[in-house]
Order: structure tokens, then sequence, then C-alpha cells
């Protein structure tokens, strides 16, 4: 193989074969085709695009590239979840104990946040002790035990991935839908899950900002993870506004909490059945939507879903007493509330303004190698289509520092849109892509 020729091939406009993309694949993560070919494949593939096979070729390589989690020890059909990030989205959190609470197995593989998104393991850690540095035959172990187990995204899964996406991020190679959707679902195979149902945000705080574009992604990433034998589901979800009302590490965890004991907000709420019914019937545990739906409402209702997230976190060295009383969780040193100075309805939220609040506040990351204040973030007390009166507040801030705290009040009241008329409410649910 010559990576001249691959690359004036697909420059042409003609496909790669498998084995063309299996040898490139091979050879770059090993070190012997250099960034410059590379960078010259990866624009070719830009405007060029790739068919359904050459995404599927790249997806399993980059897949393969390093270790494959085996998963066959776990008994029953095995169910991950993605999200493709979002501003408060703390679904895992309250969604992974549901579903496992009705039977069916749970294998996550997760990030840690950078930039204004959150990541699941940094909002986990919010439970002293918690860790998901724990190894593939604990991970198995816990998953037949538990039900449930989260572990951190390692160094040997698909590392070609994480290169190729370094060098596509300096350039400018990232925004091509084949590329975004193998890059993602090439971690989500090599993590061994039978099932795989994504959320796929949309909107201001999303990386997808068009509905167009939020509904192509999810149906290449569908039709990857089917073509590569895994029963692969989308929700498409609105990302125009933080989910539910708090952004933060330990904030969310409460308000997860809080939606374990039936008292969650509406939108979250909605968003977790929504997907927990779609694992249910992936799993076999049910059979349709609505013997999904009661069973989640069942496992809510009787306390076993707040029970298993207990078990979850004890079972991966947390304390499981903060489960049942959140103020063990970390706690801000400043509490203010943002005052409105006039009256209105809220009509727009720049979602991810609000997310970038919560990083100045030290509740995020701007580089790989930020430390995190678990403790503080923002709870909104208003959303779109909300009226509030003027001196009412608009959220409470969690904060460690006075100066960080006033820089966020300013951005926030300018990311915060208040109009005389309230705005028409848009679905939460935009729709679902199926095989």
């Amino acid at each position: 193989m010559r990576m001249y020729d691959l690359i004036m091939k697909k420059r042409n406009g003609g496909a790669l074969r498998r084995e063309e993309i299996e040898d490139m694949i091979s050879e770059y993560t090993a070190g012997r085709i250099p960034d410059y070919q590379m960078a010259a494949m990866m624009m070719a593939i830009y405007f060029r695009g790739m068919n359904p096979e050459e995404t599927v070729a790249l997806t399993m390589a980059m897949a393969h590239s390093g270790d494959m989690m085996d998963l066959s020890k776990i008994e029953g059909v095995k169910v991950d979840k993605h999200s493709t990030g979002g501003v408060g989205d703390k679904t895992s959190i309250a969604l992974a104990p549901m579903v496992a609470a009705c039977g069916v197995k749970i294998a996550k593989m997760s990030g840690r946040g950078l930039g204004h998104t959150g990541g699941t393991i940094d909002k986990l850690e919010s439970f002293a002790g918690f860790t998901t540095g724990i190894d593939s035959a604990r991970f198995v172990r816990q998953v037949n035990e538990v039900g449930v187990a989260i572990m951190g995204q390692t160094a040997d899964i698909a590392p070609a991935d994480k290169k190729l996406y370094a060098l596509r991020d300096v350039t400018a190679t990232v925004d091509n839908m084949s590329l975004i959707a193998s890059s993602i679902m090439s971690k989500k195979l090599a993590s061994g899950a039978d099932a795989i149902v994504l959320d796929v945000k949309t909107g201001s705080g999303a990386f997808m900002k068009t509905e167009e574009d939020s509904f192509a992604l999810a149906r290449e990433m569908v039709t990857l993870g089917n073509m590569a034998g895994r029963k692969t589901i989308a929700v498409v979800s609105d990302m125009d506004q933080p989910l539910g009302y708090a952004v933060g590490n330990a904030l969310e965890v409460q308000e997860a909490v809080e939606t374990l004991r039936g008292r969650g907000p509406e939108d979250f709420t909605e968003l977790c059945k929504t997907l927990g019914t779609y694992m249910l019937i992936a799993g076999g545990a049910a059979a349709d939507g609505q013997e999904a739906r009661r069973k989640l409402d069942r496992a809510i209702e009787d306390g076993s879903a707040l029970r298993k997230l207990a078990e979850f976190v004890e079972a991966q060295g947390g304390d499981p007493e903060t489960v049942y009383d959140t103020s063990l969780l970390p706690q801000a040193e400043i509490v203010e509330e943002i005052i409105s100075a006039r009256e209105g309805y809220v009509t727009k939220i720049d979602c991810e303004e609000i997310g970038i609040c919560s990083l100045l506040l030290g509740g995020g990351r701007e580089t790989k190698e930020s430390e995190i204040d678990l403790s503080v973030g923002l709870v909104l007390r208003k959303k779109a289509g909300d009226y509030v009166a003027a001196g009412e507040p608009l959220a409470t801030v969690y904060a460690n520092d006075r100066q960080k705290l006033g820089i966020v009040k300013e951005r926030f009241l300018n990311a915060c849109h208040l109009g005389d008329s309230a705005p028409s409410r848009k679905p939460l649910i935009k729709g679902v892509v199926r095989e």
C-alpha cells in the first residue's frame, strides 16, 4: 500500500476498499504514516465524503486499533448509552440505576468533561471515594453482581481515534459527518455492549447546532452500529437550554438523586424515561414502550432505582450514605442569587454560555490538566417560557471565589433574555432514529 495512491484515489472521488482503510489506520497508529499525509487524506475525505461501507470500515478499523472489551462473561444483553454532550446533562447518573433496577445490564465507559460540557466521571467523583479506575475483570464482575458499572476510558481503547482526532482538530477537518460518527462509534463498539442507545443533542449548547445536522449524525451512527451487528437507536433531544435546572458537578448529582426520588425536573425526568424505554426494549426487559414505562415508573416509586444507585456507588468505592443524604456532597462556601432587574418572560437562554459560567467558577476544564471544583455551579430558577417578576431570582450561584462570582453574574444576565410575551414551548424530544 502506498499512502500517496490512496490520497489521490480519495481526492479524485474514488471509494477506498476495506483492506486499504484497515492498512491505513494500522500503519498510522503505528507511526509509519506521517501526519502530513494523513492530514491530506482527512482533507480529501472532508471534501469528497465517504460512502456507508467506507465509514463502517473506518469505524471498525479504529475500534480494533486497540483493546476490544470482552463482555461475554456478563450474563444477558449488555446495553450502553452515549450522549453527544450538553449542559446540565447528568442523565447517566439517574438513568443507569433506573434501567439496572428493571433488570437490564449496564456496561458503560464514560469520559471526563472538557470545555462547556460536563463529564459523567467528574460528576460521579462527587461521591467521596468513588473511582472509575477499575480493570476489566472487576468491571465484568460488578455488572454481573450489581447490574451496572461505569469505568473510565483507557488509552488502549480506540487509540487510532485519539491520534486521528488530535490531527483533525488542528487541520480544520473535524466537521465531517462520517468522521464524527466513526469517532464516536469506534469507542462505543470497542466498549463491547450488545446494544447502544444514543442521545444526540441539538441546539445552542450542543455540538450540532441544527436539527438537520443532528438527525444526519443520528442516522449515520445508527447505520454504523447496526451494520457492525449492534442494535442501535438514537434519540434526538433539545439542548437549546440546560437540561434540568442544575449545572455543575455535585449540584447535578443532587438533582439526579432527587429525580430517582420522583422529585426531578420535568424535562430531565422525561429524557431519562424516554432513553430508558429504548434501553429496556433493547435489553429484552420490555416488549413495548408501555411496559417499559411502567417498569421505570415502578423503579422510582418503590425506591429500587435509588437503592441501585447506592449499591453502584458503594461497589465503586463511594460512600452510599451520600445517596440518601446529599448534604454530604461537596458544598460551596458562597451561595448568591442572580436577581432580575425587570419583569417579563424568559424568551431564550444561551445554553453554551451557561456551561461556560460553570466552567469559569471552576466546575469545568479549559484544558485536560485543569483541576475541577466539584462544589461550584449554578441552579436555574427560571427557564425559557417562565414569567419572572422584577426582583425575583433567575438563578442561584454556588462559588468559592468572589471575583469569579462577579464575572459569572454578569455573563449569566447577558445569556438570559427576557421579553414581554412568552415564547412557544419547544419539544424536548425531537425524534427517534432506528434501523
